[in-house]
């Protein structure tokens, strides 16, 4: 046997123990950013779910697409208004997000899984009322009068109910469900909702063994810039109310939070800019981001 087989059965028998962990569970990965930008990131996002599927996972994507919006906001001159730095959706825009990303996106990535000899298909929040969607209620506090007002976003929502029963028929299937975050209003409106959100309530709807949340950077980092490769919940929610998690890290670990608190094993905060993150988050004694859990659990409970 040359050495090139011998390593390739080496790196077989220590991923081994990590399959049969995760066999016939549940992996939903947020997938978006730059990953998503970059052709050969995309090619090998697809090869790692497509060998999820083969080794028994049972993954489930859900995507974003934020500039891929832009892009074609901007193609067709529509002008959006930003209220506290949220961009609001009206009407107009509702439905060009509803064609970019449960069109043009999903189907991009449908496509990239089944030319990697995967089975997926496409659907949304919408599809089999999967998910249904209420109005997201946010608001400021004005510096001067110190007087609490509502923000309005327009269409943008966030999960109210989510009815599981299409993904454990696909699942059951072994064909993979690509999601984007659309879902309709007990009024039938249609809403956008933020993905990393959208995704974390299809992982507590489906009690995931993990939930990835893909992202630019390497994981949490402490107030020196070194990752943090394991936190519970209390730790998470001190990094939040430090100031040590800031911008975008703040609604990801609020929706890491949320997910473990909801029953999702665990999630996991990491870079989807990496070649083949989720297999060596997953597959690999160290993984590759940071892991949150609840307070309490041993290693060997992962």
């Amino acid at each position: 046997m040359s050495v090139d087989k011998t390593k390739e059965a080496a790196i077989l028998a220590q991923a081994l123990p990590y399959m049969l962990r995760y066999d016939h569970r549940v992996v939903v990965v947020k997938y978006g950013g730059h990953a998503m930008g970059d052709p050969e990131l995309a090619r090998a996002f697809a090869r790692d779910i497509v060998l999820l599927r083969q080794s028994g996972v049972h993954p489930i994507v859900v995507h974003g697409g934020g500039p891929q919006i832009g892009k074609m906001l901007d193609r067709l001159n529509i002008t959006s208004e930003f209220k506290d730095g949220l961009r609001v959706t009206d009407r107009a825009t509702v439905d060009i997000v509803e064609m970019v990303l449960a069109g043009a996106i999903n189907k991009q990535i449908v496509t990239a899984i089944t030319q990697e000899g995967g089975r997926a298909i496409g659907l949304c929040g919408k599809d089999a009322g999967m998910v249904q969607a209420k109005k997201l209620k946010r608001t400021s506090v004005d510096p001067d009068s110190n007087i609490e007002r509502i923000i309005d976003l327009g269409f943008v929502g966030e999960p109210e109910h989510v009815n599981p029963e299409i993904l454990h028929r696909l699942i059951g299937e072994e064909i993979i469900p690509v999601i984007a975050p659309i879902a309709a209003g007990r009024n039938g409106d249609t809403y956008n909702i933020n993905a990393d959100t959208f995704a974390g309530a299809i992982a507590s709807a489906m009690d995931a063994k993990r939930f990835l949340l893909l992202t630019d950077v390497e994981g949490v980092m402490d107030n020196e810039g070194q990752l943090i490769a394991d936190m519970d919940v209390p730790h998470a929610q001190s990094l939040i109310k430090d100031g040590t998690a800031k911008g975008g890290m703040i609604p990801k670990l609020e929706t890491a939070i949320n997910a473990v608190e909801s029953g999702v094993e665990a999630v996991v905060i990491v870079n989807g800019k990496t070649e083949h993150a989720v297999l060596l988050e997953l597959f690999t004694e160290h993984g590759a981001g940071t892991l949150i859990h609840l307070t309490g659990m041993e290693e060997a409970d992962f």
